[in-house]
């Protein structure tokens, strides 16, 4: 795997760190590749059962490499093919990951780099980290899933107001928005706290965990009749592994329950 994208292993965590710490982890070509690549492996890979989502150095992602993108226009490339090409499936990946994703939200988050962290199931923070929906300040529409997943969030009407007004919003006022889950009170926390909440996540019910995203992914866009089909295929699902198995029959014996993910 190319350096612009660390992937770390600690037991079933796989910890994800965006590598490009002198441009702020701006994306290039080589660094979308690789995070769409690495998502579609973890998608399916087993012995990975929480991902974390971070960056290197003093931010988390400053999103699409202007630096890159304004070579292209200059080549004549103005279709943004990369929104199909790469933007698009790693969108995709993250909303649809089968296992729970933990964004360590350390510094600026902006265009691209703030859709990544909200396309998370939690998101943590510190004092210095700052959301910035920076696509209007060069003249662009949201990308990277933003206009499904920051309506979800943080609701149509404020959700307008950052894509259109393209401000920062600081660590209190991101918390108080709902685009943080949890705010902890020095930088260096962030990426601990993190994993921590990744492990939790990791030794319990994975494939309930899975089941329980889609049913919220149905929920909020279909009817009541979608969401309890959704509801009776996921538990159908759920009731036939090991896990709910081993943890019937802990209950029935007032132990706690270890589950293995299947």
């Amino acid at each position: 795997m190319t350096d612009a994208l660390l992937v770390d292993r600690n037991d079933a965590v796989v910890t994800l760190t965006l590598n490009r710490p002198a441009a702020m982890n701006a994306l290039d070509v080589d660094l979308k590749e690789a995070l769409r690549d690495t998502l579609a492996a973890l998608e399916t890979d087993r012995g990975c059962r929480a991902i974390v989502l971070t960056g290197a150095g003093r931010g988390f992602c400053v999103g699409q490499d202007l630096r890159e993108h304004a070579d292209q226009l200059q080549s004549g490339q103005t279709e943004l093919d990369t929104v199909r090409q790469h933007y698009n499936p790693i969108a995709q990946r993250l909303a649809s990951m089968p296992k729970p994703v933990v964004a360590a939200v350390g510094g600026m988050a902006a265009g691209a780099g703030a859709s990544l962290a909200l396309l998370a199931d939690f998101r943590v923070g510190g004092p210095s980290t700052k959301f910035l929906m920076a696509f209007a300040n060069v003249a662009l529409a949201g990308d990277t899933g933003v206009s499904w997943s920051l309506p979800r969030i943080v609701g149509h009407a404020r959700a307008l107001e950052l894509l259109l007004l393209a401000e920062p919003v600081d660590a209190a006022t991101a918390d108080r928005y709902g685009l943080l889950s949890r705010l902890v009170d020095a930088d260096d926390q962030v990426l601990p706290v993190a994993q921590e909440l990744a492990a939790r996540l990791a030794a319990g019910p994975t494939v309930a965990y899975g089941a329980i995203k889609r049913e919220l992914s149905v929920g909020d866009a279909g009817t009541l009749s979608d969401a309890l089909a959704a509801e009776a295929q996921a538990q159908a699902i759920c009731g036939g592994t090991d896990d709910h198995r081993a943890a019937v029959d802990s209950f029935l014996a007032k132990r706690k329950p270890v589950f293995e993910g299947h």
